[in-house]
C-alpha cells in the first residue's frame, strides 16, 4: 500500500499501481481508520468496470503508531517500515533529550531499526554539540548521522540511511526534516517553515498518507500529524526493552516484576550508579513511565 485517503488507496502491484476501495466485509471492522494504513500488504482483485477491491491485509511485521491526543487511544499511521529516523537539531531549536528518548521508545515499540539524525551542524559550535550526542546516543545503542543542509557535509550518509527499504522520519517542529528530503529532491519542494506541519505533499494533492520515492532508492512514510506528536504508544511493562542500553541488563533484578525505579537488587540501577547507563536514560525513562 503506497496511498490512502478519502476511502480511495493506491497498491503497487507487478504490474503497476492500481486503485483501489476496501472489499465490504473489510470495511466493517471496528477499527476501519487503521485497518489498511500505508506500507501494509494487501491482497487486491480485481472488480467491476476496471476497479479493483482490497479483500486482504496481511500480518504487520512492524507498526509505527501515536498515541491520540487526550487519551489512551492509539492510531496506527504506518506499518511495515525498516527504520524511524529521530531527526533533532543542535541548536533553533535546541536539542531534548527527552524529547528524542520519546521518538526512540515510539520506534523500538513497533520493531524499527532506530536512527538519530542530528541537523544543523553548520551552525556556530553545532559539530561539537552533534559529536556529543552522536556519542552519547551510540553508547546506548542507537546510530548516528550528523548533517548540514547548507554546507552538504553528512547529507551522503543521510541518503544511505534511506536509500533502501521504507523509511520515516519523527522530530520537533523545526529541526529540518523537510529541508533534508528537500536536499534529496529538490522537486518534491516542501514547505520549510518553523511553523505547521511540513509536509511531502504538493499543491494540488489532497493525500492523507503516502509513500514518497526517494531518487537515491528507498521511500519516506508521510504519515499527516505523526512527526510533531510525542505520545509513546507501549505497555507499561514493555517500555524497559525499548530501551536498548537497558536490555543486557534485563531479567537479571532480584525481582521478576522490576519496575527499575527503587527497588533492591536491580540490575539497571545498579548500572545507573556505575556509569553503564546514562542518568539522563534513566529520567527519560521514568518519565515516560510516570505518564503511563
Amino acid at each position: 500500500m503506497v496511498e490512502t485517503g478519502g476511502g480511495s488507496y493506491r497498491v503497487l502491484t507487478p504490474g503497476g499501481d492500481v486503485e483501489a476501495t476496501l472489499r465490504g466485509k473489510l470495511k466493517q471492522g471496528s477499527q476501519r481508520a487503521a485497518l489498511v494504513v500505508v506500507g501494509d500488504l494487501v491482497g487486491v482483485r480485481p472488480a467491476a468496470e476496471g476497479r479493483f477491491v482490497i479483500d486482504e491485509v496481511r500480518d504487520r511485521k512492524t507498526v509505527l503508531a501515536r498515541r491520540m491526543q487526550g487519551g489512551h487511544a492509539t492510531k496506527i499511521v504506518a506499518a511495515n517500515l525498516d527504520r524511524l529516523l529521530v531527526v533533532a537539531s543542535v541548536a533553533q531549536p535546541s536539542p531534548s533529550t527527552t524529547v528524542i528518548d520519546r521518538m526512540i521508545v515510539m520506534g523500538e515499540a513497533g520493531g524499527l531499526k532506530v536512527v538519530l539524525v542530528l541537523t544543523k551542524t553548520d551552525l556556530p559550535g553545532g559539530g561539537e554539540q552533534a559529536a556529543t550526542l552522536a556519542r552519547f546516543y551510540e553508547r546506548a545503542g542507537y546510530p548516528s548521522v550528523c548533517v548540514s543542509v547548507v554546507t552538504g557535509d553528512g547529507v551522503a550518509d543521510f541518503e544511505r540511511v534511506v536509500g533502501s527499504g521504507l523509511s520515516a522520519l519523527a522530530g520537533p517542529s523545526g529541526v529540518g526534516k523537510s529541508s533534508l528530503l528537500n536536499r534529496l529532491d529538490p522537486s518534491l519542494g516542501l514547505r520549510t517553515s518553523g511553523v505547521g506541519r511540513r509536509s511531502l505533499r504538493g499543491k494540488h494533492t489532497t493525500v492523507a498518507s503516502r509513500l514518497v520515492s526517494l531518487p537515491g532508492g528507498g521511500r519516506v512514510a508521510d504519515t499527516p500529524g505523526f512527526s510533531d506528536v510525542s505520545g509513546v504508544r507501549v505497555d507499561p511493562e514493555d517500555l524497559d526493552a525499548c530501551f536498548a542500553d537497558f536490555r543486557p541488563y534485563l531479567g537479571q533484578c532480584r525481582f521478576r516484576d522490576c519496575r527499575h525505579l527503587r527497588e533492591p537488587g536491580c540490575a539497571v540501577l545498579e548500572a545507573v550508579a556505575e556509569g553503564r547507563v546514562a542518568a539522563q536514560r534513566h529520567r527519560s525513562y521514568r518519565m515516560i513511565l510516570d505518564e503511563m
